[in-house]
């Protein structure tokens, strides 16, 4: 008999569709900001406001006495990888590649955990997960040459493609992190607590994403005209406002709650679906309608998960 902890009933089903909906409404918001702000400083500002609505939940996690303090190396390698660089990379991308683009090449984001696992923690790969692995790279491959095949031999990405390869490697390399901690590395208590556990995160990302910012506004002057505005207004406060409380809050507690309630497996599943609904807002919000290649790449990124995750 199955573990009642594994089924998948509707409300866990409704639980698990909230992170997906809400990470591809976070790629067309960036869109859609691109000349309203740069994007290291978007992502430093939307941090900057999850910071503060963390706070209420889990300041005793910062004060002086707290276990952190002593695990602050992992933390500053956590904050980077997850809150400083995966983030600000994807905004990057959003400059020249579109939602649909961005979310699919995420996608592709368990081929990196296969090789990383293997180069740097001996995970063995089977034969299973390497077919798995070809099919979804074989996925992104679609998307990137715009499903024109003539073009593979002199594949030239966009920087928007390349920039959110680098941030899914990066989130890759997050994940083993949190997956394959070294033992005492982490204070139980912060572990276990969700709002602890991310704000000493946050807090340790936001030196790294200060210092981007920081770079990015000594660079501007150098920058084509109307890639160094920022325009304050509605838009930009209520864009801010849904990356801060959406993406960065309600998607992370209610990951984590699917997550607990049915595992990693099942949960990654959903977490794919993030392509199809940033096709759906980008064809509503931007007019840029999904074309075949995508979901030639869809089915093939989703195949191959769903081949090298069965027993």
């Amino acid at each position: 008999m199955s573990n009642p902890s594994q089924r998948l009933t509707p409300a866990t089903a409704a639980l698990l569709l909230i992170p997906p909906l809400l990470w591809a409404g976070n790629a067309v918001v960036g869109r859609l900001m691109q000349g309203s702000i740069p994007p290291i400083t978007f992502n430093f500002l939307r941090w900057v406001l999850a910071f503060v609505m963390l706070l209420p939940l889990a300041a005793w996690v910062l004060a002086p006495r707290s276990p952190v303090w002593a695990h602050g190396r992992r933390f500053a390698v956590l904050g980077l990888t997850s809150v400083a660089l995966y983030n600000a990379l994807q905004y990057m991308a959003l400059k020249t590649s579109t939602p649909i683009n961005v979310t699919l090449v995420a996608a592709s984001m368990p081929v990196w955990m296969i090789l990383l696992g293997r180069l740097f923690y001996g995970v063995p790969v089977t034969r299973r997960a390497a077919l798995g692995a070809a099919l979804s790279l074989a996925g992104v491959v679609v998307v990137l040459v715009r499903g024109d095949w003539h073009q593979l031999g002199a594949l030239q990405l966009v920087p928007g493609d390349a920039w959110m390869l680098a941030a899914s490697i990066t989130w890759a390399w997050y994940s083993w992190m949190l997956a394959r901690p070294a033992p005492g590395s982490e204070p139980p208590e912060v572990r276990r607590d969700w709002a602890a556990f991310l704000l000493a995160q946050v807090a340790f990302g936001l030196t790294w994403s200060a210092a981007m910012t920081t770079g990015e506004w000594l660079m501007l002057p150098s920058l084509p005209e109307g890639e160094h505005h920022l325009r304050w207004g509605w838009p930009l406060v209520l864009s801010l406002l849904y990356v801060a409380i959406g993406p960065s809050l309600l998607a992370y507690r209610a990951w984590g709650a699917g997550v607990t309630r049915v595992g990693p497996t099942v949960a990654g599943f959903f977490s794919n679906l993030t392509p199809l609904f940033a096709a759906l807002m980008s064809a509503t919000l931007l007019g840029e309608p999904p074309h075949l290649y995508h979901l030639a790449g869809f089915v093939l990124i989703v195949g191959g998960i769903l081949v090298s995750s069965r027993r």
